[in-house]
């Protein structure tokens, strides 16, 4: 069962199923579900099978194993038919979570999520709209994992200008199917996911979507359907890597929204044998000051637009499950409540001391990132600016959150690598994989053959009424 993470004084928690919990992925006070306690996995008897090892995790959270077994099958369609590859890179662990269809790591939640969740929706005879903020990845995941579906319909909203080239290519790429809308924002993804959560506590929102036999629900990691596989990976990359509670690792993770140091994190407390959580931001980085110093402060701060996109976060959303876990429920809504007047809290000393017990973190300039893409292309791998960020802060025997394949970045790449500018991205993507003696996966080059459908582009304030007019 899962509980809600905000609580006033006097209230005790609510308690739904993990069921509920994915359809209808907010709690009270604007609040999200979060585990109240969590099983111990006895590391030393998990499989090295990931589809298997994902069922182990799952019947450890008490989750009917039926609803999610054949969801499992989507991995099926990755690379060479796995999940994950890790590789072993000059004394370092890189888990590369990207070979699903998008190219992120995204997929690894979101390709089971979106089976799930339109299985439920059919058994319980409802259509749903899942509206998704995007920062660059999820959108073209979550519209990948619903393409075609009948129970569900999706909203991607995705900051004009704030994503990559090939990020905006693939959400554009899904805009003709019927029930797939992609809408771009004069703003950041901090609007965007802003405008997300309103709406999914707009009560007059929710009644037009009444009105059209729609329940609202959401696909960013704010929905803890998507948290739960993002625990598995982790556990899987320190099998995999031979850590032991005799020799546990640091895990590193590229974090924006937090959902992957998360996932870290949810599998430390189940007792896998990770020693620290390293958190890797850019120049956006609001967490490196919360975990140096306690302060989390968003405060007449603009958002800097980096090689990094997809951590181009200042408000990040599942900071407040970490929050619940370690100081509960009315803390949690009283740090909440004050982020949301003032975009900034302070915790205490001790709170901060419980934080740095298993977290520590840093941050990576662009120029830095660039120097680090250059050092692995010298070696003859090629990383990506999210995943460099995170290998500013490894140490021999460190596991490192490989979260986007290089591809979606071809003119940082570029960049990085040559010295010069990217003129022409195809031409840029197709020499790096011949320099490299890589091969480009054939849905990246498609996106420059033929005519996409035009981006829509509206006003912040234009959301709702462009959802509805869609609706209609």
């Amino acid at each position: 069962m899962l509980v809600n993470t905000r609580l006033q004084n006097g209230e005790s928690h609510e308690s739904v199923s993990f069921e509920e919990a994915i359809l209808s992925p907010m709690s009270a006070h604007g609040g999200l579900w979060a585990p109240a306690h969590f099983a111990k996995l006895d590391f030393g008897s998990l499989s090295k099978d990931y589809k298997e090892l994902s069922l182990q995790i799952i019947r450890a959270f008490g989750i009917n194993e039926s609803l999610v077994k054949s969801a499992l099958a989507r991995y099926d369609s990755f690379d060479n038919g796995q999940a994950v590859e890790l590789k072993e890179i000059n004394g370092l662990f890189i888990n590369e979570l990207w070979h699903g269809p998008t190219r992120a790591f995204k997929d690894m939640a979101l390709q089971p999520f979106g089976a799930i969740m339109d299985e439920l929706a059919s058994k319980k005879g409802e259509k749903y709209l899942i509206i998704v903020a995007t920062s660059g990845d999820t959108g073209p995941a979550t519209l990948q994992t619903f393409k075609g579906s009948k129970n569900v319909r999706v909203i991607c909203l995705y900051p004009d200008g704030g994503t990559s080239q090939v990020q905006r290519l693939q959400m554009l790429s899904y805009n003709s199917e019927p029930n797939l809308k992609v809408l771009g924002i004069k703003g950041n993804f901090d609007d965007a996911q802003r405008s997300l959560k309103n709406l999914l506590s707009n009560d007059d929102f929710k009644g037009f979507l009444a009105s059209k036999d729609l329940h609202l629900s959401a696909a960013n990691s704010v929905n803890f359907g998507r948290i739960l596989f993002q625990i598995i990976y982790h556990i899987y990359a320190l099998i995999k890597s031979g850590a032991s509670k005799e020799n546990p690792k640091n895990i590193i993770v590229p974090s924006g929204n937090f959902g992957d140091a998360l996932g870290a994190y949810y599998a430390r407390k189940m007792g896998a044998p990770i020693e620290k959580i390293g958190i890797a931001s850019n120049a956006n980085n609001v967490l490196t000051r919360l975990i140096n110093e306690g302060i989390y402060d968003a405060k007449d701060k603009e958002l800097i637009p980096t090689i990094s996109p997809a951590m181009d976060i200042l408000l990040s959303s599942n900071i407040e499950r970490l929050l619940f876990d370690l100081f509960g429920a009315y803390r949690t809504k009283e740090l909440m409540d004050e982020l949301a007047s003032s975009k900034r809290y302070e915790l205490s000393a001790g709170e901060l001391s419980k934080i740095q017990q298993i977290f520590y973190a840093d941050w990576c300039s662009d120029d830095e990132c660039k120097a680090i893409i250059k050092k692995y292309a010298s070696m003859g791998e090629l990383i990506d600016p999210h995943t460099a960020t995170a290998l500013k802060m490894a140490k021999n025997g460190d596991i490192i959150a490989s979260t986007a394949q290089w591809v979606k970045f071809a003119p940082s790449m570029k960049i990085a690598i040559e010295g010069v500018p990217c003129d022409d991205e195809k031409e840029t993507l197709t020499s790096l994989a011949a320099k490299f003696n890589v091969c480009l996966p054939s849905t990246i080059l498609a996106l420059f053959d033929g005519t996409l459908p035009p981006a829509q582009i509206c006003e912040k304030t234009e959301i709702e009424s462009v959802i509805k007019d869609w609706l209609k």
